[in-house]
């Protein structure tokens, strides 16, 4: 299992508290600083600072784009799924974290190759199975799709939408599920298990099939073949590496970064990261609504 060379830089330097969601959408990477609610975007061609689209008053974990609505964003968000317009204007989808008997808060979140919407959640203080992953379909309406998780993280599609990767971080764990024709999963398997004190964090699968994650904590990038054998390893300058992107023309690994927990955070911890490597993934999905 090779550990690959190539030198990281930094793409968009910043000192986000936990940089999110990184997507490739219309030839830029968008990416959100959670719990600061900002979405923000940095050219996809070369490196530069990046440009605050939007901001809410509450956390901001992941976007997509919604199809046909140019500057519209689907966002897990704050205790739920919403529409977000260009000057930031919400429109609440549901809310079903807004009554949980702890404080828990939206994640992770990217659409499915159908243009349905999926978000993870996790408890403000970690408790263990207090998060959910939920499924918003092309009606608006929100689905509790898995429960008994602790950090909900990814997820991550096949691209013919049929399998779901999944991270419980907390636990170290990549599930795997395959899912019917309307996203109801099957079954669940453990695709992957870190072992060396870091946890799966945001995810994406290439051209390949293969699965690229980053480790939270153990300054990494891992890339799994889909049968699940660890492959690669990409050392980073930064410890907790959140999530990773590959622009649709390859040839670079895009990763954010946080400084959440560190209050002597070495730099870059915080900006966003570029890798050289060999591989390319398709383009965020849209949401499809009908």
């Amino acid at each position: 299992m090779p550990d690959q060379d190539q030198q990281p830089v930094v793409w968009a330097p910043g000192t986000h508290e936990l940089g999110e969601g990184a997507r490739w959408v219309d030839g830029r990477l968008v990416f959100t600083d959670i719990l600061a609610g900002r979405l923000l975007e940095v050219s996809g061609t070369a490196p530069g600072i990046p440009r605050e689209l939007l901001r809410l008053d509450v956390p901001l974990g992941a976007v997509a784009p919604v199809e046909g609505r140019p500057g519209h964003w689907i966002a897990a968000a704050g205790t739920g799924i919403a529409l977000l317009g260009p000057d930031g204007s919400t429109e609440w989808l549901a809310r079903p974290e807004e009554d949980a008997a702890i404080p828990v808060r939206m994640n992770d979140g990217v659409c499915d190759p159908q243009g349905r919407f999926w978000a993870g959640s996790m408890a403000y203080d970690e408790t263990p199975g207090a998060g959910s992953l939920y499924r918003t379909d092309h009606d608006g309406t929100v689905h509790r799709v898995l429960t008994g998780l602790t950090i909900v993280n990814g997820p991550a599609f096949s691209a013919d939408g049929r399998l779901l990767h999944v991270a419980d971080s907390t636990a170290g764990v990549i599930h795997r599920c395959t899912l019917d024709a309307d996203g109801n999963p099957l079954d669940m398997v453990e695709f992957a298990r870190i072992t060396d004190g870091g946890s799966p964090d945001g995810m994406t699968v290439d051209t390949e099939g293969r699965l690229w994650v980053a480790v939270w904590g153990s300054a990494a990038v891992h890339r799994y073949e889909p049968d699940g054998t660890l492959s690669a390893v990409i050392s980073l300058p930064a410890p907790q590496p959140t999530s990773v992107c590959l622009p649709p023309t390859g040839g670079r690994l895009l990763v954010t970064t946080a400084r959440l927990g560190l209050p002597d955070a070495p730099p870059p911890s915080g900006a966003v990261l570029a890798v050289p490597v060999d591989a390319a993934a398709p383009a965020a999905v849209g949401y499809r609504p009908r």
